[in-house]
């Protein structure tokens, strides 16, 4: 990892994030010369940047580069990714339901967005881009996870179309990353903190869950030895929504000095685009699979581009199973949870 990033020029889209702020603080780790945040969301920015130079040595501090702009602007685009070795583009519209009410905006950012990206990373011979994707991604039945979809696609047809140039574009599959921006949970939260009741969808629902801070360290390995094409998908714990909305009441009420068993829990059902399960992956995409201990790596349909031996050199094998349903999966307990929750930072 340390010779992955050490010197190199790191661009992260949609850098305000979640995601994104937690790469900078682990990439800086790594010694790179220069990491860039692009970023739409100027008040975010502003804060970000203001924050981190509270908290970050001058050094550090220093290698920070700040670009206001968005994907869909392709001349913008040349711009942030001039002299650039490896990006991560966290940048999309992540929002289920806002997706379902805005499907061409989703188009305009997730799809056309992400082309400007490949157009304008072929052009300039980046070394790397890492295209962070979602588990909604697999047997979409939404928007959000149909874009992300057709992103890993494009992703993929980007080292067929790419010619001589070295670029190579891999994609990462993530779940739903506790603490991030967005997420239920601060919802929750807040519910409590005026006495509730909290909100939910449904008690059965169950999701793939993982830390802010084990899916960048997933997303560094995945960068690591990515050599084009290939769809990392991170192992992860499913848990049942019933027994994360519990564990957030018995930690958070007492706080706020009430009783957790005075919290009532108030069931409002699905919102537009949601299901009531993820999978980590089709029943299609196991037989063009191999695991590794902590993720899957599928490869492309296009037969061109598999190089499965080199990943059987760094001990991937067989995938061994077919069913990554988190109904059917076995379910973390809430100790479990919790503790997951304040690894995250999620409670904290």
């Amino acid at each position: 990892m340390k010779t992955a990033f050490k010197n190199k020029n790191i661009l992260i889209t949609g850098g305000v994030g979640s995601v994104g702020k937690e790469i900078i603080n682990q990439i800086l780790k790594f010694d790179p010369k220069i990491v860039r945040i692009l970023d739409i969301d100027e008040s975010r920015e502003f804060e970000l940047e203001h924050d981190l130079e509270q908290t970050l040595s001058a050094n550090d501090f220093d290698k920070l580069r700040f670009f206001l702009g968005d994907i869909r602007d392709k001349e913008r685009l040349k711009r942030a990714i001039e002299d650039i070795n490896i990006i991560f583009h966290t940048a999309a519209l992540k929002h289920v339901q806002s997706c379902e009410y805005n499907p061409f905006e989703a188009v305009k950012t997730n799809i056309l967005g992400l082309q400007n990206l490949i157009n304008v990373s072929i052009e300039n011979e980046v070394e790397k881009v890492i295209f962070t994707s979602t588990d909604k991604a697999a047997n979409p039945t939404n928007t959000m996870g149909a874009t992300k979809l057709l992103g890993e696609r494009l992703m993929i047809s980007a080292n067929y179309y790419k010619g001589k140039r070295k670029t190579i574009f891999s994609s990462v599959r993530f779940g739903n990353v506790l603490g991030s921006r967005g997420s239920v949970i601060p919802l929750w939260i807040n519910q409590i903190k005026n006495g509730g009741p909290v909100t939910m969808t449904d008690l059965t629902m169950t999701r793939f869950v993982m830390s802010m801070k084990r899916a960048v360290e997933l997303l560094f390995k995945s960068t690591q030895i990515a050599k084009g094409s290939e769809v990392f998908i991170f192992k992860m714990p499913a848990i049942r929504l019933n027994d994360l909305v519990e564990v957030v009441i018995e930690e958070t009420a007492p706080k706020y000095k009430f009783n957790p068993r005075d919290i009532k829990i108030k069931t409002i059902g699905l919102k537009s685009g949601e299901k009531y399960y993820e999978e980590l992956m089709t029943e299609e995409e196991v037989t063009r699979s191999l695991e590794t201990e902590d993720m899957f790596i599928v490869f492309p349909q296009l037969k061109e581009l598999v190089n499965k031996e080199y990943f059987r050199e760094l001990g991937a094998t067989e995938v061994h199973s077919s069913d990554y349903n988190s109904h059917k999966m076995s379910l973390l307990n809430k100790e479990e949870i919790k503790k997951v929750l304040y690894e995250s930072k999620a409670l904290s």
